[in-house]
């Protein structure tokens, strides 16, 4: 049994993918799309876009800054004009002098170079929908890849004193903007928008998409968010969300958020705020039934596990009876992430596949049902099952599966 210094000390790992940081793949040359023509002003925003199937690393600069100072950069893979996806990574959070000290490995503290992230995606651990097979409905997109350094979800503008000579920069909204307004300038005019994220990535897309979707007006813009469902305690947010400077961050061009204090701030009452203030778009959430990652994180906080499950339904529905933009996909298991991941593609619930699923969320005429898992169902996992003896992400997060305390029994 962990003991709860332990658990309180890795609680953040567990919600927020340590070590998990998902990653993006290169990819074939793309025909033409809608794109605008880059000029000296938009150049002043960055390097221009690399070519098609090509890798790039910026360091913007300015305001951006890593947790420790280090500098931030961020990758771009060229493709269409027309379609792009902005990525946002995940890895881990701080927000006290324990979880944010220098021994702490709550947290990823320097963006990871090119060559690194690259590598994990020459190996094959990640694929996804960054898969550069010509069959992949994403093999040809522009990916705009935010990595993440900060210990703040995405969310933060502040360097925060945790005492002791021990400050740290939270500005991972600052770091994501400079990526966002490089985007920007270099793609006018796309036509679709896939904004994603994983774990701690899944609170940026969340956020950012209110200020994607109101900037490219015109674009038909989609958010998933992946493995954040956001089942935390008040006192969480009491003590993150105020020294992460998140306050500014929430878009003030939406009323119901620009009023909300950052203590009664909850992940449906985002969900709802943002999915009305623009109703011609689209946003869902994805997390398995049993989210070994998230369901550790919540029993950490003092949490039942076994409410869990029934908790994290809960706030899906709620969100969806209020908002008729927003859609969820609930597979069985217990993964954490599936969007960096080959098993992406094979996942299936109900007969009804991920990858088709997310691409009638991002193309189709019209938006998909929600699905998910339903009683028995919920019981069995092929992708887990494949899992067996393979302790990489993410197969890990099936060590504990079915959970002991579950309606799952193990065989």
């Amino acid at each position: 049994m962990r003991q709860r210094w332990y658990g309180l000390l890795w609680l953040v790992c567990s919600l927020f993918a340590c070590g998990r940081e998902h990653a993006e793949t290169a990819r074939p040359a793309a025909p033409d799309g809608g794109g605008g023509e880059v000029t000296a002003q938009n150049r002043a925003s960055g390097p221009p876009a690399p070519e098609a199937g090509q890798w790039l690393e910026i360091e913007p600069g300015g305001s951006t800054l890593c947790s420790r100072g280090t500098p931030y950069h961020f990758f771009v893979r060229g493709g269409r004009n027309d379609r792009v996806i902005v990525d946002f990574e995940g890895g881990g959070a701080c927000w006290n002098k324990l979880t944010c000290s220098a021994s702490s490995s709550l947290f990823r503290a320097e963006a990871r170079g090119l060559d690194e992230f690259k590598g994990r995606i020459d190996s094959g651990e990640f694929g996804g929908i960054y898969d550069t097979d010509p069959s992949r409905v994403f093999a040809d997109w522009t990916i705009v890849h935010i990595p993440y350094c900060t210990g703040d979800i995405h969310w933060g503008d502040a360097a925060a004193d945790y005492g002791d000579g021990l400050t740290i920069q939270h500005r991972g909204f600052v770091n994501a903007k400079a990526a966002l307004d490089w985007l920007y300038a270099q793609y006018p005019n796309p036509q679709n928008i896939f904004v994603a994220g994983c774990s701690a990535g899944a609170y940026g897309a969340a956020l950012h998409s209110a200020y994607i979707a109101r900037h490219y007006a015109r674009a038909k813009v989609a958010m998933l968010a992946d493995s954040g469902a956001g089942i935390i305690t008040d006192s969480f947010l009491k003590d993150s969300l105020p020294n992460w400077g998140a306050q500014a961050s929430l878009p003030p061009f939406i009323d119901a958020l620009a009023k909300t204090s950052l203590e009664d701030l909850h992940l449906t009452d985002l969900y709802k705020a943002i999915s009305s203030a623009f109703p011609g778009q689209r946003f869902a959430q994805t997390a398995t039934q049993f989210d070994d990652d998230q369901i550790f994180y919540y029993t950490t906080m003092g949490g039942n596990p076994a409410d869990w499950p029934g908790l994290y339904r809960q706030s899906l529905e709620r969100v969806e009876q209020s908002s008729s933009n927003v859609r969820s996909y609930v597979p069985p298991g217990s993964m954490h992430c599936v969007l960096p991941y080959p098993f992406f593609y094979t996942r299936e619930v109900g007969g009804v596949s991920l990858a088709a699923w997310t691409e009638q969320l991002v193309l189709g005429t019209s938006i998909p049902d929600s699905v998910a898992c339903e009683g028995e169902s919920c019981c069995q996992d092929p992708v887990c099952d494949a899992c067996k003896g393979n302790t990489q992400n993410p197969c890990k997060f099936c060590n504990s599966w079915p959970p002991e305390w579950s309606e799952c029994k193990r065989n």
